[in-house]
């Protein structure tokens, strides 16, 4: 064989059996390592040095299907698979180093396929076919399993670290390995024919011994049978074992007996159990916010599985809401406890000796107060039991020990989150003798940590529902913002004494060009759920409103926010729902002079026009959010400045009649034909017609205005939150503000350069001429190149100074950093760099690209 040449099928090629005779006596192939196969079923054949193939023996052609004159003259590695060709360098090396090599090869058969084949390989020595191969191949026959001995066999299971044991059918120990001896009942010898109740009496014997019989009577193996009890090698502590049971037969098939097998798995199911608690106490704590039912939950879920007995103690102040002190508590002797769960394995829990809402006190010197003070858990595996008991001013005089309760062993875990103790939770043993462990107390902190989350969580839910009505405030507006557009004033009244947060709302925005925004709204129900839904729809408002979007797409956006939140089953994280919130947007242009309102289910505002008598604004009504129906529409009408926008919820009316534009006991719809007769019912015109003589009201100021409405229509317990927002109109002065048009030319960024800053030095601004030329300049030039006509130009000195570019392109322009390189679009950038604040706002015909400077000039 050389470097390419491999194993093939023949005889000796020159005829001669001796070569081919010495090396087939001395070497014949292998049989799986276990013999040599007859020569009989061998095929012989003889490759040249250049592993090309000399002979074929009808041997071979039986092997492989290959005629001789399909073989003789090829390669040898033609005929082999691949892998197993690139092998044949290695093998001719190692075949002239030991001078053989036998083994397994891979054939390529003529019908397709591959064929296994058992391979020994001998260079030719001597003779005329001197540097020439012998191969002797056969088939390969099935590989045969290793046997091990009995011997072997026998140190197995003796040394194997697995328990094992066999019974007889009477389920009597007939052998044992020396591994079972580690849970105690004796060695071998002293188990043999005794039943497994006498071996191991801490155990349930029986329920092994029903499962024994079972897989004696059926023959179905029974594998990581769970057992939990106590073992002569440890008594006091119970262990879990996980045992495996198949029968074992004669060579007939008769059952003579049951082989078991025993793990310890102890660690593994206390994990287990660990688990299983911390997933109970996950799903039972945290689902109430009142303090007193969380603790007692926490108690609940630590009875049975942890603790016999369980009381949870928490400070005074935590069950009142207030704000507990951080860190440890230090001198806790004088710190009032309240008792606020408690649980046991007995009926009526008799061990205790405070209710549930008592105070509960402790000795100085007892664990419950030292570990208050310190704020680190205490564990003791043995009580005394002549130690007196730790309560302190026990009812009726009561002397007791821990013998006399029965109590054993015993763990204090603080109540602690977020830095601050909240009190303690204290477990004890009655019927279970094993004690606590330093596992059962790492446990006990971390599903006390979780509970004084849920405890905490409750304390804070305590302390906002007392505090309602300073939450409402301060979500409302608490001042005007800086703007020029109305002078406003408005009122709120919550439904009750008790001061519940209550769902209404209201908000000015500052908006674009000069314009303000009026917004009120009303979310269902009371409580801590309509506020935080309030919070949510207002931020959503103030959100949308920054876009600049027109009331009726804003109030479509606010609405779509609500579906969602609707369709996919989301609620806020407070548990409000926004379905059947309702909603008035109303935006108010001081240059105009005009209102532009939308309405989703709120009642219609009221217009005061200087000496005229007050009016409903006719807009129609929209459905509720998240009720879906007919879209929402807007309606632009004239107000004269001077005017009072009145913006109100319907507790305003609700003490007489349903709020205007909405239908009794449902969403109101469009002010359609059809709707228009119930708006016209006395039982509805009555409160309005109230409202609208009270808005009427001469000689008030704003603010008293506001306070004679509410006096006039809200009664001494309402019903329901009432909210009331005045709005007085202004004017700007035509000299405050200039529009041009300007054609679609590029001559015309001149034109409108000479314009701005004329009309600047015209207000005295002249320094903000040079910012005012650059925004200009690059504005219009946009408005050329990417907009369209009609292109304008508006000046505005308001509160700042306003530059308004319109076109009539819908594009939204945006902001990009341009590369070195580029040579623009740095526009938008230096406008941003320049000015307070700029934007985009949408029209019917087109867009308005906005910005705004202070109108004093900043340092650059």
């Amino acid at each position: 064989m050389a470097e390419t040449g491999t194993a093939g099928m023949a005889r000796t090629a020159d005829g001669s059996d001796g070569a081919a005779g010495s090396a087939a006596g001395r070497t014949g192939v292998p049989d799986g390592g276990s013999g040599t196969t007859g020569l009989a079923d061998v095929a012989a054949l003889l490759l040249d040095a250049a592993g090309r193939v000399q002979s074929w023996p009808p041997a071979a052609e039986r092997l492989l299907g290959h005629p001789p004159s399909g073989a003789i003259g090829r390669p040898a590695a033609d005929l082999l698979a691949p892998d197993d060709a690139a092998r044949l360098p290695a093998l001719a090396a190692e075949c002239r180093a030991h001078g053989s090599w036998s083994g397994l090869l891979s054939a390529l058969h003529a019908g397709g396929g591959r064929a296994g084949i058992q391979v020994q390989v001998v260079p030719v020595t001597g003779g005329t076919a001197r540097g020439h191969w012998l191969v002797l191949a056969a088939d390969a026959p099935p590989l045969r399993g290793w046997e091990p001995s009995r011997d072997v066999l026998e140190r197995m299971v003796s040394r194997s670290p697995v328990g094992m044991a066999i019974v007889d059918t009477d389920l009597r120990c007939v052998w044992s390995n020396a591994a079972l001896e580690q849970y105690g009942g004796g060695s071998s010898a002293e188990r043999a024919g005794r039943r497994l109740g006498e071996i191991q009496p801490g155990l349930d014997a029986e329920a092994m011994e029903t499962r024994m019989r079972h897989v004696l009577r059926t023959g179905e193996p029974l594998l990581g049978f769970e057992h939990v009890g106590r073992t002569l090698a440890e008594p006091q502590r119970e262990h879990a074992h996980s045992m495996s049971f198949f029968r074992l037969e004669d060579a007939e098939g008769r059952p003579v007996g049951v082989c078991y097998t025993v793990i310890d798995i102890t660690e593994r199911y206390r994990s287990r159990q660990h688990l299983a608690l911390l997933d109970r106490a996950s799903e039972h704590l945290g689902r109430t916010l009142d303090v007193l039912q969380t603790a007692q939950d926490l108690a609940d879920v630590a009875v049975p599985e942890l603790a016999d007995f369980v009381t949870v103690d928490l400070l005074d102040s935590v069950v009142r809401g207030e704000e507990p002190r951080p860190g440890p508590l230090g001198d806790a002797d004088d710190v009032p406890l309240r008792r606020g769960g408690q649980q046991s394995l007995r009926a009526g829990v008799p061990e205790a000796v405070v209710r549930i809402g008592d105070l509960a006190a402790y000795h100085a010197w007892s664990p419950p107060v030292r570990c208050l003070a310190d704020g680190v858990s205490w564990r003791a595996e043995r009580l005394d039991p002549r130690a007196p008991e730790w309560a302190a001013g026990v009812a009726g005089g009561r002397h007791a020990n821990l013998r006399e309760l029965g109590l054993h062993t015993a763990m204090v875990v603080p109540i602690r989150a977020r830095g601050s103790t909240m009190g303690v939770t204290t477990f004890f043993r009655i019927q279970h003798d094993e004690p606590f462990s330093a596992d059962d107390l790492r446990l006990a902190e971390e599903f006390v940590a979780r509970a004084a989350v849920c405890v905490d969580n409750a304390r804070r839910y305590t302390r906002e529902r007392e505090a309602a009505l300073g939450l409402q405030r301060r979500l409302l507006p608490r001042g005007t913002p800086d703007q020029r557009a109305v002078t406003v004033a408005s009122a709120y009244c919550p439904a009750n004494e008790l001061c519940d947060v209550g769902g209404n709302w209201f908000d000015v925005i500052v908006l674009s060009g000069a314009r303000v925004a009026l917004v009120v709204g009303d979310v269902p129900g009371h409580g801590i759920d309509a506020a935080a839904t309030m919070g949510r729809l207002r931020t959503a408002v103030r959100t949308l409103a920054a876009l600049d979007l027109r009331p009726e797409e804003l109030l479509a956006h606010l609405d779509d926010l609500v579906g969602r939140s609707i369709h996919e089953g989301q609620r806020h994280p407070s548990g409000a729902d926004e379905r059947g919130s309702s909603c008035l947007y109303a935006v108010y242009d001081p240059i105009a002079l005009t209102c532009t309102a939308a309405s989703a289910g709120h009642p219609l505002p009221a217009v005061v026009a200087p000496g005229g008598a007050p009016a409903l604004a006719e807009l129609p009504v929209g459905p509720r959010l998240g009720e879906g129906g007919l879209p929402f529409e807007a309606v632009e009408f004239p107000v004269a400045e001077g005017s009072v926008l009145a913006l109100y919820t319907d507790g305003l009316l609700a003490g007489d009649g349903t709020a205007p534009g909405a239908a009794a006991g449902g969403s109101p719809g469009s002010a359609t034909e059809e709707n228009a007769p119930e708006q016209d019912a006395p039982e509805q015109r009555d409160p309005v017609q109230r409202l609208l003589r009270a808005l009427g009201a001469p000689g008030h100021s704003l603010d008293g205005l506001c306070d004679h409405v509410i006096d006039a229509l809200t009664p001494e317990r309402p019903q329901d939150d009432v909210t009331l927002l005045l709005a007085a109109t202004r004017a700007l002065a035509p000299e405050e503000y200039g529009s041009w048009e300007l054609p679609a030319d590029p001559a015309t960024v001149a034109v409108a350069r000479d314009t701005a800053t004329t009309q600047l030095a015209h207000w005295g601004l002249e320094a903000l001429a040079f910012t005012t030329e650059l925004v200009v300049s690059e504005l219009v030039t946009n408005a050329i190149r990417h907009g369209g006509a009609p292109i304008g130009l508006r000046l505005i000195k308001d509160r700042t100074l306003i530059c308004e570019v319109s076109d009539g392109s819908s594009t939204s322009p945006y902001l990009r950093h341009a590369r070195t390189t580029d040579e623009g679009g740095r526009g938008l950038f230096l406008i941003s760099q320049l000015t307070e604040r700029w934007g985009t706002r949408y029209t019917a015909e087109g867009k308005v690209i906005w910005t705004e400077q202070a109108l004093e000039p900043r340092d650059m």
